[in-house]
């Protein structure tokens, strides 16, 4: 079944329904996808959920208050990962892998701090530590952008996620494509409170201390692009120096989606690190520019 044909379906935790989307085949260990900021299921790129449930089985979230999901959106990344927890343990999963991007990545760093034995391995991608470089700036980055959607008429997520390079023009018109090939049993929108309540939440995040990374003993992927102008790459460079062996992979000429972007190079990528990955081995990618007209 393909990401975009998948039900949806919720479950009760602590008296509070949560939506999500299961694909790929059942056995070993599932991958959990907790996405951005305002993201509900339909945010998710379907070319990295379907190229992941090609091997693993794939279970896509809403948080709480967003989207399908009942209750109201938390204000803190501590709350949410609590609650990615509690969900996780209600599906009845005794170990998952996390892919975080954005404010995912927050919570999933989170998570495994919290409940370390609950984590196999950890994919972070446009993302940053807590305390992290401009983090608690998310806001005054995004309204003049999201401004600028309203006055050119365009997604405010071709300005938040790409580059301004015809590169970055031409993935984010291609990712933007790729989210509404769903039609039918669309998720619904996350509400202003919702949007704001979690804007909250990453402005703690960015003001909170430190967290002890280097306690990370899991295999860790983290991927950006070279210029992200929502979470700093600044901050994928300093989780790659903190946490213990993890491997750091930087795509040229992308911006905070750089995983959208390079998504046919990266879900091979994705894979070989859950499926083979031997750690101690930070690297920087050289990935082929063409690979941004796929």
């Amino acid at each position: 079944m393909r990401y975009i044909d998948a039900p949806t379906h919720t479950i009760n935790v602590d008296a509070t329904a949560f939506a999500y989307r299961d694909v790929g085949p059942r056995g070993g260990v599932p991958v959990v996808l907790l996405n951005h900021w305002g993201a509900v299921l339909d945010n998710f790129d379907p070319r990295i959920v379907d190229g992941l449930a090609s091997r693993h089985r794939v279970i896509a979230i809403d948080y709480r208050g967003i989207g399908a999901s009942g209750g109201i959106a938390p204000v803190t990344v501590g709350a949410m990962a609590r609650d990615v927890i509690a969900l996780i343990e209600a599906l009845g999963l005794e170990q998952v892998d996390l892919l975080g991007f954005s404010l995912g990545g927050f919570v999933a760093q989170d998570v495994v701090l919290k409940a370390p034995k609950l984590v196999r391995r950890l994919i972070l991608t446009g993302t940053g530590p807590a305390g992290g470089t401009g983090i608690d700036k998310v806001g005054p980055v995004s309204w003049p952008l999201m401004l600028k959607g309203l006055l050119t008429l365009q997604d405010p997520k071709t300005y938040f996620f790409f580059t301004s390079t015809a590169n970055g023009r031409q993935a984010a018109k291609a990712f933007l494509e790729r989210l509404k090939e769903r039609r039918v049993d669309r998720d619904k929108g996350p509400t202003p409170r919702a949007f704001l309540r979690q804007l909250q939440a990453i402005k703690a995040w960015g003001r909170q201390a430190p967290q002890p990374l280097d306690g990370i003993r899991i295999p860790v992927l983290i991927a950006n692009g070279d210029n992200d102008i929502m979470v700093p790459t600044v901050n994928s460079h300093d989780m790659a120096r903190r946490i213990p062996g993890s491997e750091l992979v930087i795509y040229p000429d992308a911006g905070h989606g750089g995983i959208f972007q390079y998504h046919s190079a990266f879900v091979p990528l994705a894979l070989r690190f859950l499926n083979d990955f031997n750690g101690a081995s930070t690297t920087v990618a050289r990935v082929d520019m063409t690979e941004t007209k796929k």
